[in-house]
């Protein structure tokens, strides 16, 4: 069953069972997947429909940042509810040991002397945990490793 599949029937069962913010995230997801297919003119692959629910997850991890700062619990507490929803539909995400072996090995691979091969790590890592880990962290921990190199 496909990703798009899933979404449909879960759609159908929040439906069914009257699960309001469940059925309205679904719906959220697959319109935006929807117009991601437009915009691209094509149908989307699983990796494609993941990348378009990542997005949709990290705008809701800024809104629940943005809410918090301006101290709306209410707007933060609806986010993550929907947060928690899309989280279910995602690949399980990578531990902090497992980003840094992978971060490691792409620096091995690549050859990395210093700061200034952080565009070539990265090219490495990136395909390898999205969707999986936040490229925040991810940049940070190279960046980190990689100043580690030259002293």
């Amino acid at each position: 069953m496909t990703l798009k599949n899933q979404l449909n029937d879960d759609l159908k069962d929040a439906m069914r069972k009257k699960e309001g913010t469940r059925r309205t995230t679904i719906r959220l997801l697959l319109a935006a997947i929807r117009n991601e297919e437009i915009a691209q003119q094509k149908e989307l692959e699983s990796e494609g429909i993941l990348q378009v629910i990542n997005k949709q997850a990290q705008q809701r991890r800024e809104s629940i940042d943005a809410y918090k700062t301006a101290k709306r619990d209410d707007l933060v507490d609806k986010e993550q509810a929907e947060l928690d929803i899309i989280g279910l539909y995602l690949p399980e995400p990578l531990s902090n040991t497992e980003v840094t072996q992978i971060i490691e090995k792409a620096i091995i691979d690549v050859g990395a002397t210093g700061p200034q091969d952080m565009g070539k790590v990265m090219g490495k890592i990136i395909p390898q945990t999205r969707g999986r880990a936040d490229g925040k962290e991810i940049s940070a921990k190279v960046g980190d490793l990689l100043s580690k190199i030259t002293e």
